[in-house]
Formats: structure tokens, C-alpha cells, sequence
């Protein structure tokens, strides 16, 4: 018999995987050339690998420390 914990996993990763599939139905947005915090340029290897990063590597370091 699954116990609490075991269904609360469950549902969150139902909810992640319809969370998922929506994002790759709408498409993510092509990444910004500057930064949105700061205006440097965002390097071409982050735009790359990064799909849809409107932050430079220092600003988005910043902004997760804040959390």
C-alpha cells in the first residue's frame, strides 16, 4: 500500500509532466542577444544552450541568490 509520501511524488511528477508538455506545445522563445539586467551581451555558446535566457551568467547568478 503506497503511503502519503508516495502519492504527493506521484502527483508532482504528474504535474511537472503536464507542465513539460506544455512548454514544448507553446514553443520556448528564442534567447535575448543582450542581457535584460545589465545590457552586456549575452555569449552566443548561453543563447545556444540556454533557449530562452534573457539574462547574462553574472545577472542570472544574482537573481538566484535572491530567491
Amino acid at each position: 500500500m503506497a503511503d502519503i509520501a508516495d502519492l504527493a511524488n506521484e502527483q508532482a511528477d504528474y504535474h511537472l509532466q503536464v507542465a513539460l508538455g506544455r512548454h514544448k506545445r507553446q514553443g520556448a522563445k528564442p534567447s535575448s542577444e543582450f542581457c535584460v539586467d545589465c545590457d552586456d551581451a549575452i555569449p552566443l555558446a548561453r543563447q545556444q544552450s540556454v533557449q530562452g535566457c534573457d539574462t547574462c551568467i553574472s545577472c542570472q547568478e544574482i537573481r538566484e541568490r535572491c530567491r
